[in-house]
């Protein structure tokens, strides 16, 4: 029989919480739950008050849904009580039901003995949080945070969600704001910490790019002693990172990348159109592996990937088969063919997130694709890049022109900025919004186009890749290429 993941008593004693039920109660929570419509049976429901609903309104229907317990604000408890089982969690000056989640996630972290990983960056943090998944889920039980459950509810809720019997637990760990990140990797208390990358990202809440990496660096404040801090050697900010980190509790410094003073160096990358194949120097072991996602920026995360591995002490050479086996997510370079007309089109999906380092990656990923037709990119306004968004926009027409793409379609009037600094002949539409633009995309594809699709969340650049997926049809891509011969 699976071990239950909590029991009643045991998670209202983690959060200084009282049991409101009848002794039939069943003991047994096999899971975690903030939202009813992704709700299980006997998982712990949080009614946890967000920005625009309150978790307490929707604590009937979780429990009428077989949920094992709802969580709730002790003012709240007796107006719920015939609902059925509830912890009751004093109030405090912020949610009290949140703050009982962070006492929950205190309670995992303290029981585990996982070996546990934190990752942020301005830039790739959810694609090495998967690649760590990938990689060490072949090597023993691995817990990770899912999609990008990395903020003030999502760490505390991937940590409380951990089973005591993980083996390896990984986490993502963002911020918008200076200070977001510290209370998180204390709760997380990583082994080993990852900073991929500094970039203009949120850009509009820091006075400069040093901000940013100081805020970055937060996540070295809750390495365990003697633990390890990875950062990226290649980025102009590794000193000031690697001061946080050697402020720290921190044990070592461990820099990855093509500096060719980095300690896991990249000595090759060879960027074919569905794979890389990269040639490591790890702290002195020579390493060739073949990864499964495309592009530059993956390969150089994967480095990380390298060092974390190595600092574990897991399997390396296990670890590089793998790689080879890893599949990029939705969103974030997931790739499907199309059947349009007689023929293929490729759609590359990078539509999860934007902004300036990881639209140029994707520029560069679009340019490797073999194709006998155009390569297109769609793009939606980047967000929260401050006064400086206009010309952060126009500057893309240099990536656009040195990547080859053929035609461009922009969403948005930051995006109208890029529009307009490109030639004539790369100019295929401008519209207000991504809804104005699905028709002009969806017409526009033939047999053998590339299209890429990106843009910051709150753009809905999706909703163009689940158009041109129902008027087309979609399949994943194994080949990775349109109209190649041979």
């Amino acid at each position: 029989m699976t071990e239950p993941l909590w029991t009643l008593d045991d998670a209202a004693a983690a959060m200084g919480g009282r049991v409101v039920a009848d002794a039939s109660a069943p003991q047994v929570l096999s899971g975690i739950s903030i939202d009813t419509r992704t709700l299980k049976v006997a998982d712990l429901f949080f009614a946890i008050r967000g920005e625009a609903r309150d978790g307490h309104d929707f604590v009937r229907d979780a429990l009428a849904r077989g949920a094992g317990a709802a969580v709730v604000a002790e003012e709240r408890a007796a107006e719920l009580a015939e609902a059925g089982p509830l912890i009751a969690v004093p109030a405090r000056d912020e949610d009290g039901v949140l703050a009982a989640m962070r006492g929950l996630a205190v309670a995992s972290r303290a029981r585990t003995a996982a070996r546990i990983l934190a990752v942020t960056g301005s830039v790739g943090k959810t694609g090495t949080k998967e690649a760590l998944r990938h990689v060490l889920a072949a090597q023993g039980s691995t817990h990770a945070s899912v999609a990008s459950y990395n903020n003030h509810w999502g760490v505390p809720l991937t940590l409380s969600r951990m089973p005591a019997s993980s083996e390896f637990g990984v986490f993502e760990v963002g911020m918008n704001h200076a200070g977001e990140i510290a209370p998180l990797t204390r709760l997380v208390r990583p082994e080993i910490a990852i900073v991929t990358t500094v970039e203009p990202v949120h850009i509009e809440h820091f006075r400069s790019l040093s901000g940013i990496a100081d805020a970055k660096g937060e996540i070295f404040y809750g390495l365990e002693p003697g633990g390890v801090a990875i950062i990226n050697r290649d980025n102009p900010n590794f000193e000031r990172l690697a001061a946080h980190a050697l402020a720290s509790r921190a044990g070592r410094v461990v820099s990855f990348g093509e500096h060719r003073e980095a300690d896991v160096r990249a000595e090759r990358i060879v960027m074919r159109p569905d794979l890389s194949i990269v040639d490591v120097r790890a702290m002195g072991v020579a390493l060739t592996y073949q990864l499964g996602t495309p592009g530059r920026h993956t390969a150089l995360n994967s480095l990380a990937v390298v060092a974390a591995v190595q600092a574990l002490g897991a399997d390396l050479a296990l670890a590089a088969l793998s790689l080879a086996q890893l599949r990029p997510p939705a969103g974030r370079g997931a790739r499907h063919v199309l059947s349009v007309g007689d023929g293929e089109a490729l759609l590359v999906d990078e539509s999860y997130n934007a902004n300036p380092a990881s639209v140029r990656a994707a520029l560069s990923t679009l340019a490797g694709v073999e194709t006998s037709g155009r390569r297109i990119a769609v793009l939606g306004d980047m967000m929260e890049l401050g006064t400086d968004a206009p010309r952060l926009h126009r500057e893309l027409a240099q990536a656009v022109e040195e990547h080859g793409i053929d035609l461009v379609f922009t969403a948005g009037p930051l995006m109208q900025e890029l529009f307009e600094a490109l030639p004539t002949a790369r100019r295929a539409g401008a519209r207000a919004s991504s809804a104005e633009l699905v028709d002009p995309v969806v017409a526009a594809l033939r047999p053998g186009d590339a299209v890429m699709v990106k843009g910051s969340n709150s753009t809905r650049m999706g909703r163009i890749v689940e158009a041109l997926k129902a008027r087309y049809g979609a399949t994943a891509d194994q080949d990775l290429a349109v109209g190649r011969s041979g």
